[in-house]
């Protein structure tokens, strides 16, 4: 099989960085200069034995180091990065990830997520600054991530659950459980202004954007179909960016293998085919809209004269 080496420099520096060594670290603890490490991750050939000890060192597989058959991806640090790389060049998406859809989210998402991933990890986690360090790196690599999408606009098929945005809304963007109730009123309010944004993005129809809301059972794990000029990935992951979010727990995989794509391709067109599109899609989100500002109204108490 021909080997992508430029792939191989893009797959080392996501693995670099979900290992949270530095350049320097990495090229020090396996004998090489950092300016080696950085011809590699830009797709220079490197000797199999420098491969073995970067694979032993970040703690990846050599097959899914230089992707061969499926890539598994523990650090939603590296996952996200990879989605970053290959973002770069494809032409088309289609996206089952959640109630929000990070390419298409509105401009404040991303403080408020950042809120969220802060707080999803909890204040007794061993090694908890090594968490926080992770959410930084991941709100980073999220911004250049919206950056290229809004530069390249490839087109969009974000498939979105019905059932999970209900959810959203009743709960809020929380990232832990137990909050103030004034403050998840607030995160409520930010869930609803969200909401209303992508009602809006579909009553626009923008060219190269298509949604379907989908108010059967989805399934949990998310994932992303891309086309490039030469192939289809497709991206398996339990990382999560909306209500609830989980950046530190599962095993996301990454394969362009053929009976995958079949069979999730297969399921995209069923799901999509039983989607509300359009008017009736922004019509059920802003009934669901109305009815929360109607459940969220307190109720007056009417004191009986005796």
């Amino acid at each position: 099989m021909a080997f992508r080496y430029d792939e191989i420099g893009q797959r080392l520096k996501a693995f670099r960085l979900g290992s949270g060594l530095s350049a320097d670290e990495v090229a020090r603890s396996i004998g090489i200069s950092r300016t080696a490490l950085y011809r590699f991750e830009k797709g220079e050939l490197a000797k199999i034995e420098t491969i073995e000890r970067l694979a032993e060192l970040l703690e990846v597989s050599i097959p899914t180091l230089l992707g061969v058959g499926i890539e598994y991806i523990s650090s939603a640090v590296a996952y996200f990065e990879r989605m970053r790389q290959i973002e770069e060049t494809a032409e088309h998406i289609i996206v089952l990830a959640g109630p929000i859809s990070f390419l298409l989210s509105s401009d404040s998402f991303q403080s408020v997520l950042e809120e969220m991933l802060r707080e999803s990890i909890p204040a007794d986690l061993p090694n908890r600054e090594r968490a926080l360090a992770d959410v930084a790196a991941i709100l980073e690599i999220l911004r250049q991530r919206k950056e290229t999408y809004r530069k390249r606009k490839p087109a969009i098929v974000n498939l979105m659950s019905a059932l999970e945005i209900e959810r959203l809304l009743r709960n809020g963007f929380t990232g832990k459980t137990l909050i103030p109730e004034d403050e998840q009123q607030r995160r409520r309010m930010l869930a609803r202004a969200e909401v209303e944004y992508f009602a809006r993005l579909i009553e626009e129809d923008p060219i190269g954007i298509q949604i379907g809301l989908v108010t059967d059972t989805l399934p949990q794990t998310g994932f992303q179909i891309f086309r490039q000029p030469d192939r289809k990935i497709l991206s398996i992951s339990p990382f999560r960016l909306g209500e609830h979010p989980n950046v530190r727990v599962g095993v996301a995989m990454i394969t362009s293998a053929p009976e995958a794509l079949t069979l999730h391709e297969k399921a995209v067109k069923d799901m999509w085919s039983t989607a509300l599109k359009g008017h009736a899609a922004s019509a059920y989100l802003r009934n669901l809209l109305a009815v929360t500002d109607t459940q969220a109204k307190p109720v007056r108490r009417i004191s009986s004269i005796s």
